[in-house]
């Protein structure tokens, strides 16, 4: 099957509006916690901090940033763990500790001189619904809170820590028409 059929199947369920929006987009942002992981926080008997990562998650951040997307974090949590996670990924930005989101991404969208509506952020708390309320594309993991689902422009069918992050980023690159030929490429280089 062609790579093209075979990404319209695998987001067929993403709404033709939804992929709309997406193509304003140039900026990613995500919370962690519930989103990156699946929410849970394993500490040992030390006080050490444990976390799960998806690594299909991760992957993609770099073609993300090659086809022009700044890529960041916002969280409320400070974490030496997350921090560590955001550098390996090589996030453009993370802020770590927020209590106000929206505050900090309205004065990051300053400074980078860009607008809210050109952003694309994932989240699935109290704590997001101030920043999903205002951009211009907003997503929540499937097993976000329910009236977190609610205020979002799309749900995903994914939990999280299970790959949502990777289908937002394949949805935003799809709309662009650049997952097709990012495919290609790399199966061409590996054929």
């Amino acid at each position: 099957m062609e790579t093209e059929k075979i990404i319209e199947q695998y987001l067929q369920h993403v709404p033709a509006a939804v992929l709309e929006k997406a193509k304003g987009i140039k900026v990613l942002i995500t919370d962690i916690d519930g989103v990156l992981t699946d929410g849970g926080i394993l500490y040992d008997n030390e006080g050490m901090e444990f976390k799960k990562y998806n690594v299909k998650d991760g992957l993609i951040v770099q073609h993300l940033k090659r086809a022009g997307f700044l890529v960041g974090a916002i969280t409320g949590r400070a974490s030496q763990v997350v921090e560590n996670r955001c550098e390996e990924l090589r996030f453009d930005f993370h802020y770590h500790g927020v209590k106000d989101k929206l505050k900090k991404l309205t004065e990051l969208m300053e400074t980078m001189e860009l607008d809210l509506e050109e952003v694309a952020y994932i989240g699935d708390d109290l704590i997001d619904l101030s920043v999903l309320t205002k951009v211009g594309l907003s997503i929540a993991p499937a097993d976000a809170l329910p009236y977190v689902c609610a205020a979002v422009d799309y749900v995903s069918p994914l939990s999280g820590g299970k790959g949502v992050f990777r289908e937002v980023a394949d949805l935003l690159l799809h709309a662009k028409g650049q997952l097709v030929p990012l495919v290609d490429n790399l199966v061409k280089k590996e054929g």
